[in-house]
């Protein structure tokens, strides 16, 4: 995959989670996981604030340089 950064697939895998559960096949599931869909976006959400923050950082660094 090059060409795609890590920030845009977690971005895109966040949307596509998301898209899940509003799916009315998943809606209609009794799927009841000990971690859920809801646990993967904080997750993603966890990930991305830290690639954000790494990259705030990184250009910030090559300023002070």
């Amino acid at each position: 995959m090059s060409g795609v950064s890590l920030i845009e697939l977690v971005t895109s895998t966040h949307y596509l989670v998301s898209q899940i559960t509003a799916h009315p096949d998943f809606q209609s599931l009794d799927y009841q996981p000990d971690l859920t869909i809801d646990d993967a976006l904080t997750a993603l959400s966890y990930l991305k604030d830290e690639l954000e923050t790494n990259q705030e950082l990184s250009i910030t660094t090559e300023i002070a340089d």
